[in-house]
C-alpha cells in the first residue's frame, strides 16, 4: 500500500512539474480540481518539487525556479499569482497619475492591474505594447452601449507580440522613440540589486528600455516575489525608478537595498517614509 501510494504521489509531482514548465506557474486550486485530491496534497507535493529545486512555490501556487532565466510564462499563467499584492501595488501606483496626463504601462500582470484602476481618470491618454491593457481600455471606452466618452485615450504601439502578450520588436521600439510620456508604469519579471530589472525576453527588454527613455518619470511596480529574480536581459537600472511600488511582503533586506537605490520607495497598505523637507509623492523630474 505504501509503495503503491509512492508511486501516485511521483505520478502527481510529474504532472505538476509539467505543467509548470509548460505553463510557467501553476495554482493550487486548479491543480486540486484537476487531480482531484486535496489542498493539503498539493501544497505537500509543491513542498516536494520546491526541495529539489524543481519548482519554486509563490502565494496560492508554484513558478518555475528563478534561476530558469530563459523561461517566459504567459500571461494568463501569472495572472492569477500573487493577486492581493497586484491589487494592493495597483491601488497605490495609480494614485501617482495625474489627471489629463500620458501614461506608458508596459507588458505584464501587474502594469495590467495599474492600468485597471486608470480607466476613470479624467482626460487620460494610455499609450501601451501590452494587448490585455488595449482590450481593457478599448472595452472601457466601448461599455454602456459606446457611452464611455471618459475612457482614456489607447496608443497601441504595435510590434510582435511575445508569450506575456506584450508587443515588442523594431516597430514597436521605433514608434515608443517618437513619443515623450509623462510616467511609465513599469512591470519587470525579475528584480535584483545587481541585476536591476530584467526579462527573459531579449527584445522585450529593449522595448522596455525604448519606453524608460521615453518617460519623464518611471513607476516600477513589482510584487515581492519579483525579489532575488534575474532573467537573461536587463533593460533597467534601480536608480532609473523615480518610484518603486510593491507590497508589505517584500523582505527587510530588500526594502533596504530598493530605499538607497530607486527614487521613493512606496509599500502598499504602508505609510511612506519621506525624507525631513520632502513633498509627499514627488520625485524630481529626470533628464534625457
Amino acid at each position: 500500500m505504501a509503495e503503491q501510494a509512492a508511486q501516485l504521489a511521483h505520478q502527481r509531482r510529474a504532472l505538476i512539474l509539467d505543467a509548470v514548465r509548460r505553463d510557467g506557474a501553476v495554482r493550487v486550486a486548479d491543480l486540486v480540481g484537476r487531480l482531484g485530491v486535496s489542498d493539503m496534497t498539493i501544497r505537500r507535493d509543491l513542498d516536494a518539487l520546491a526541495r529539489r529545486g524543481l519548482v519554486e512555490k509563490v502565494y496560492g501556487g508554484a513558478v518555475v525556479p528563478a534561476g530558469a532565466s530563459g523561461h517566459e510564462p504567459g500571461f494568463d499563467a501569472k495572472a492569477d499569482l500573487e493577486g492581493d499584492a497586484k491589487a494592493a501595488i495597483a491601488d497605490t501606483a495609480a494614485a501617482l497619475v495625474e489627471p489629463g496626463s500620458v501614461v506608458a504601462v508596459s507588458g505584464g500582470t501587474t502594469a495590467h492591474a495599474v492600468a485597471a484602476r486608470l480607466l476613470d481618470v479624467p482626460r487620460l491618454t494610455i499609450v501601451t505594447n501590452s494587448l490585455p491593457v488595449a482590450e481593457l481600455v478599448r472595452a472601457a471606452a466601448g461599455r454602456d452601449g459606446g457611452a464611455g466618452a471618459g475612457a482614456p485615450t489607447l496608443l497601441l504601439t504595435g510590434g510582435s507580440p511575445t508569450p506575456s502578450a506584450a508587443l515588442v520588436g523594431p516597430l514597436a521600439d521605433l514608434v515608443i522613440g517618437s513619443l515623450h510620456v509623462d510616467l511609465l508604469v513599469l512591470g519587470a519579471h525579475g528584480v535584483a540589486e545587481g541585476a536591476g530589472l530584467t526579462t527573459p525576453n531579449l527584445m522585450e527588454a529593449q522595448t522596455n528600455r525604448a519606453l524608460v527613455a521615453s518617460a519623464r518619470r518611471v513607476a516600477v511596480v513589482a510584487d515581492h516575489s519579483k525579489w532575488g529574480v534575474v532573467g537573461l536581459s536587463g533593460f533597467a537600472a534601480l536608480d532609473q525608478a523615480d518610484w518603486f511600488v510593491t507590497d508589505a511582503g517584500m523582505p527587510a533586506a530588500a526594502r533596504a537595498v530598493l530605499a538607497e537605490s530607486v527614487g521613493e520607495l512606496l509599500v502598499a497598505g504602508e505609510e511612506p517614509g519621506e525624507e525631513p523637507g520632502e513633498e509627499p509623492g514627488h520625485a524630481p523630474d529626470r533628464e534625457h
